[in-house]
């Protein structure tokens, strides 16, 4: 599994989203997030630099991944910001690995199919390699170039969506950790589904920030014109990260 350490302080892991590097998903924060924190940074199973296994991807196994990288960095307990499909897999770890988690950050994820319209989810049943962002694309090939490689991601990630079943709302219930649940205005996951899990989770904030899935974080896949404006995001993370748990 290929990492990355930013800065010194807290540790604050950072998982990013399907199809995409820690660059991509978080190549714009993290500068901001490190000035106070250490950050890890790591690319899952058949993503970036990270080598694949001959499984299907599941947030579950990402979930020990992340868990036995940090046990191997010798990390006890960290914070944690899960942005997508690494916002499942943050739920995952909460829910598997309570002993290792101090707060967790839900950007822009969901817990159940209610979430997006039926649309978006009939279109993982069509879904070809020219529908994924050039963007992301191309920060895949620069972090492993192969097309080959890119394919079976891509592959996988629909894969792994077209069978997402998601959690219970006793499941979401029981997550014990003080949790920041941030959604887009205009996001893949509705508003009020966000709201929805912000009220499942007993020791919950909730934030609606303006634009769409990622825009807040400075995901290069929703910028518009490619720059990032929302740098007050990373003070809010900031803000919620420094409250007593």
């Amino acid at each position: 599994m290929y990492y990355e350490i930013h800065g010194q302080g807290k540790p604050l892991v950072l998982i990013h989203g399907g199809g995409s590097t820690i660059e991509t998903s978080f190549g714009n924060i993290i500068p901001l997030l490190s000035k106070s924190r250490q950050i890890i940074a790591m690319e899952l199973q058949a993503h970036g630099h990270t080598n694949d296994r001959v499984t299907d991807l599941s947030f579950e196994q990402d979930a020990d991944d992340v868990a036995k990288l940090l046990e191997n960095l010798q990390i006890k307990k960290a914070n944690f910001l899960g942005f997508s499909n690494g916002a499942q897999t943050t739920i995952e770890i909460a829910l598997r690995h309570k002993n290792i988690v101090g707060k967790i950050i839900l950007a822009s994820g969901f817990y159940n199919r209610r979430a997006a319209a039926p649309q978006f989810w009939e279109g993982f049943d069509f879904a070809t390699l020219d529908m994924m962002p050039k963007v992301l694309q191309d920060g895949y090939l620069k972090a492993n170039h192969t097309e080959k490689g890119l394919l079976n991601m891509f592959n996988k990630d629909v894969q792994r969506m077209k069978n997402f079943k998601g959690w219970t709302d006793e499941q979401m219930k029981s997550i014990t950790a003080k949790t920041l649940v941030i959604n887009g205005n205009k996001d893949v996951g509705s508003t009020e589904h966000a709201v929805e899990m912000h009220r499942m989770i007993p020791n919950s904030e909730l934030a609606i920030l303006p634009g769409g899935h990622g825009t807040y974080l400075g995901s290069i896949e929703s910028l518009p014109n490619g720059e990032w404006t929302m740098k007050y995001a990373a003070d809010l993370i900031l803000e919620f990260l420094d409250k007593p748990e």
